[in-house]
């Protein structure tokens, strides 16, 4: 039987648990998150409310080909870097992460905990890159995950032939 859930409460929000993730290539990005979207069974956006500790980072500093990602701090501080250039980030805030923009990643840098709402999109199919590692991982729903060294690629970056 489908999810018969359109309306999430907010007592019902409050009380959910979240799930601990710590991303497959940063040990020290590590998350608390609540998917709202999987709650509503929601397809195509995924929308999370996240909590990162302090000092922790929400991710791998990385980029998308094809899914677009925004985020809207609820409470807390934190350094977001997107390419090389990196912004404070506090309560009200908003970060959009376009689809073939620039790599971004989000930490911590305050005395408490951050608490923010994480969009993005749920396609079949992505590619991301992860800058600082020299990766790119190759996503498609229902096939295994293809995580591959960007020097073996032969055009790394997109050129077309």
């Amino acid at each position: 039987m489908a999810n018969d859930k359109y309306v999430l409460a907010s007592d019902t929000i409050e009380a959910m648990p979240g799930s601990e993730k710590t991303h497959f290539l940063n040990g020290n990005a590590r998350r608390r998150e609540k998917s709202l979207s999987d709650a509503t069974d929601l397809e195509e956006l995924v929308f999370n409310i996240v909590e990162v500790a302090p000092g922790d980072e929400s991710t791998e500093h990385h980029l998308h080909y094809h899914e677009e990602e925004c985020l809207y701090v609820l409470e807390g501080e934190a350094t977001a870097r997107v390419g090389s250039v990196s912004h404070v980030v506090k309560a009200g805030d908003f970060v959009g992460y376009r689809k073939g923009g620039l790599a971004h990643s989000l930490k911590n840098t305050g005395q408490g905990p951050l608490k923010c709402i994480a969009v993005s999109q749920r396609r079949n199919h992505d590619v991301s890159d992860y800058p600082r590692l020299g990766k790119r991982l190759f996503r498609n729903r229902n096939l295994t995950w293809n995580l591959v060294d960007l020097a073996v690629i032969d055009r790394p970056f997109g050129a077309k032939t």
